[in-house]
Order: structure tokens, then sequence, then C-alpha cells
């Protein structure tokens, strides 16, 4: 019998279409309860087919490693995270360097999640302030800020004492950078002193850049 739970759980999990899949998603769709799908979920991680990646988070074993990027929609289901500051700037080819924690902006409170994928460090913006995010262009589906917003997203949070996000290494603007829709990117700051503050450094960064 508890073969056969695992079994079909497979079928199910199949049906999702993905590789990565939450404990909540297996039970709407199986209509088993959270405890069946829990046990046959169990049991097809102790056989080698599934890991349990994050609480309530799976995915499917294979020979391919299991990309952080993968597991950020399962994470955060109502898309109240994205990716920003130096993850995005070096995914959008400004910052070379391969950040080892990925960093994600969200209205709710800052936190950090270690996961057998990778370990995501949470920063809190201002709800005014979430926005300017589309969905990635590239592998992977998940939410990744613009060049500009995710550049003022990390002078914002260097504003509040978190100096690692104001330092950055080298960075290589491509032409399609707009600092003039960075600045407007300011305008949705609520806070009057950090606003002054993200502007101060976005032109300093901007005559920096003509120097270079």
């Amino acid at each position: 019998m508890r073969r056969h739970n695992s079994g079909n759980i497979l079928v199910f999990i199949k049906r999702l279409g993905r590789a990565v899949f939450t404990t909540h998603e297996l039970v709407a769709s199986s209509g088993k309860s959270a405890s069946t799908v829990v046990q046959s979920l169990n049991r097809l991680a102790q056989q080698g087919l599934l890991m349990r990646v994050y609480r309530g988070v799976w995915a499917e074993a294979g020979p391919k490693a299991l990309s952080p990027f993968e597991i950020i929609p399962c994470l955060f289901p109502r898309h109240r995270a994205y990716v920003s500051f130096i993850t995005a700037l070096h995914l959008h080819g400004i910052v070379e360097q391969i950040p080892q924690v990925i960093t994600l902006a969200s209205p709710s409170h800052t936190r950090t999640l270690r996961t057998r994928a990778g370990t995501f460090s949470v920063h809190q913006i201002a709800p005014q302030f979430f926005d300017g995010f589309d969905w990635y262009k590239g592998d992977g589906s998940f939410l990744i800020a613009e060049p500009e917003k995710a550049l003022v997203d990390s002078l914002y949070l260097s504003s509040r004492k978190k100096k690692q996000f104001g330092h950055f290494p080298e960075l290589h603007f491509p032409p399609a950078f707009s600092f003039k829709k960075a600045v407007g990117w300011t305008g949705r700051i609520p806070e009057k002193n950090i606003r002054l503050y993200v502007l101060r450094k976005l032109e300093a960064l901007k005559k920096k850049t003509r120097n270079d």
C-alpha cells in the first residue's frame, strides 16, 4: 500500500511539469491529506528519487546540479520577493564577481534562508518601493530587478548602515543603462533623507563612469 501511495504522488509530481515544487502544490493537485503527501515525499527522498531543498520545497533528483534560482518561486510562491542588489547587478553583467549569497528584495521582514541549493538573503524595502522588476529573460523562471532599480535598491540599503551594499566591486555599465531612469526610481523612496543620499551616490557613480 505504501508503494502505491508513493507511486501516485510521482504521477502528480510529473503532472506539475517542474523539477522543483512544494508540498502545498501536491496537496492541492492530488487531493490527498498533507500528512499522506509528506509521508510519500519522505519515502521517495529515502529512495533517492527526490531531495528536500527547504521546508515544504522539494526537487527531483537528477544528474544536473539544482540551480538556486530555480527554487525562488517555491520559496516565495506569492511573488513577494525579487532578485536584486549585487546578485541582479551580476546577472545583468554590471558586476563581474559572482555573489556567494543570492540577494532578494521584499516588503516583508529581513531574513536569511539557508537551503540545499544555496543561501538567500532577503532585505526589506518600503512597500511603495517594491517595483521595477520582471521575469528573468535567461534560464529559470524568477523575478529580477531591472538594472537601474537593482543599483538604486543597493544604494537604498547602503543608506541604512548596510555599507556592503554601497561599496561595489568594479562596475561595468552597458550602453543601455540609464542613469536618468535610476534617478527616476529615487522619487519612489518615501524617506526624504534616504532619497537625497541615493541621489548623491548616483551622481558620484555617474561622474566616475564619465571619468573612466
